[in-house]
């Protein structure tokens, strides 16, 4: 756990230094000015906080995602039989083989991630491996193989670096002109106090913005699944998920995104980037494939 842990602080460490350098690289640190606001400073600043921060962690999801959750990747050449079934689903996508990996636990779920359809891994849980036939499994790793093939993961950051970048440009503009209305020895405090309240509050509203296009993939990586393995294989898989998920794993809480949902509450569900399951097997019913 300390491992983790420190892990995850390095990382955060290294994407704060590195886009830090990238802004003094430019110039762009010092948006207000005597005048008033540069835009094209504010603009720049926020583009490059928003998009190289997701970027970075997307360079580095594989890795991270392997060191956090235990994954033991499998020789290519095994001959191991979740191997042979993902090398089969990819030749079917024209796809290169990604790297496939185990790990432990006993929660049901499975991921996909990485930087690009080259450089991208698929991990299942010992769990799910444990409790799903061969059709079942099958109809998962279809699913996240058409992740890889939509190019979700490069999509998905995109969404969030504009999103993250605009919400820190509006709370920057916001806060600027409401310390013009007070004192001018308290301007800075109120500017300052304003940025990072609204920072959260802009973030939790983008962070539903970003759960919906996440929602909108999973169906569409759904009907990837169904073209790829049988859309009975897809609603086999999603049914055993719907009677036995149980959310028991609690790390690397940030590749909750990656992984599968059960039944959100309502509120909840704003948040979720997974549709409930019993939604995503009435859609694949609809199906004509």
């Amino acid at each position: 756990m300390a491992k983790r842990i420190l892990l995850f602080i390095l990382t955060n460490v290294m994407v704060m230094v590195t886009v830090s350098v990238i802004i003094n690289i430019l110039g762009v640190g010092r948006y207000l000015t005597p005048y008033g606001i540069d835009w094209v400073s504010l603009a720049l600043f926020c583009g490059v906080w928003g998009m190289a921060g997701a970027f970075i962690s997307l360079a580095m999801s594989r890795f991270m995602a392997k060191r956090f959750m235990g994954v033991q990747v499998l020789d290519p050449n095994s001959g191991h039989p979740l191997v042979m079934m993902v090398a089969g689903l990819c030749q079917k996508a024209g796809l290169p083989m990604p790297e496939v990996g185990i790990y432990e636990s006993p929660e049901m779920n499975a991921f996909a991630t990485g930087p690009t359809r080259k450089r991208s891994l698929v991990a299942v849980s010992s769990g799910l491996l444990n409790r799903m036939n061969r059709d079942e499994l099958e109809g998962v790793l279809a699913h996240e193989i058409s992740h890889i093939a939509n190019g979700d993961m490069v999509t998905m950051t995109l969404i969030a670096g504009v999103v993250n970048a605009f919400a820190m440009f509006l709370s920057r503009i916001i806060s600027y002109f409401v310390s013009l209305t007070v004192k001018e020895d308290l301007a800075y405090i109120v500017r300052i106090v304003l940025t990072i309240a609204l920072d959260i509050v802009f973030s939790i509203l983008g962070s539903i913005v970003v759960a919906s296009f996440s929602r909108a993939r999973e169906f569409r990586a759904d009907s990837g699944g169904a073209a790829l393995a049988g859309k009975e294989r897809m609603i086999a898989a999603l049914e055993n998920l719907r009677h036995n998920f149980e959310p028991i794993d609690n790390r690397a809480a940030s590749l909750d995104t990656l992984k599968i949902s059960g039944k959100p509450s309502r509120f909840a569900a704003l948040f979720a980037t997974h549709p409930a399951l019993d939604r995503r097997i009435e859609a694949l019913r609809g199906l004509n494939a």
